[in-house]
């Protein structure tokens, strides 16, 4: 596992296609997955082409949204809902290693962010590379971006 260092990054809202979910920390691993499917094949069945997966934790109860990057329009329907990243100053990291291994890359973030007297303004969010044939023999590189927005 490594983590990229640190930095604070002005992102602009990405659109995303999501369901809403309320999760405990030991089901996280099973929640995610789960509606990343359920999104990706509600939009496909729509002919709409998602992006990257992300999950955007609301809150410290793991209020979350899951579900998928979008440039086209589509319809809402059911549990799939319009929603969009944060925008503002960030402080980003990449984390390349297994999916189980991403704490270290939050507490990298917090640890910057204790260290530089950046404030969190609540909501952070990860963002999962496409999977790669490769990974499966070297989860060693699997890419997630992990972004936590900063307090003005």
């Amino acid at each position: 596992m490594s983590c990229s260092e640190v930095q604070v990054r002005r992102l602009d809202a990405v659109p995303l296609a999501v369901v809403r979910r309320q999760a405990r920390p030991s089901d996280l691993s099973r929640v995610i997955p789960e509606c990343c499917g359920l999104v990706w094949n509600a939009l496909k069945a729509q002919g709409v082409k998602g992006g990257r997966h992300v999950a955007l934790y609301l809150d410290g109860t793991i209020r979350l949204e899951v579900g998928v990057e979008v440039n086209a329009p589509f319809a809402e329907r059911g549990e799939l809902v319009r929603s969009a990243t944060p925008a503002g100053s960030a402080a980003c990291v990449t984390h390349l290693g297994p999916y189980g291994q991403l704490g270290a890359a939050h507490d990298a973030v917090h640890a910057f962010c204790t260290s530089g007297g950046h404030r969190l303004a609540g909501p952070s969010w990860e963002i999962y590379g496409h999977w790669k044939s490769e990974w499966d023999a070297d989860p060693s590189q699997i890419r997630t971006d992990v972004c936590y927005l900063l307090s003005a």
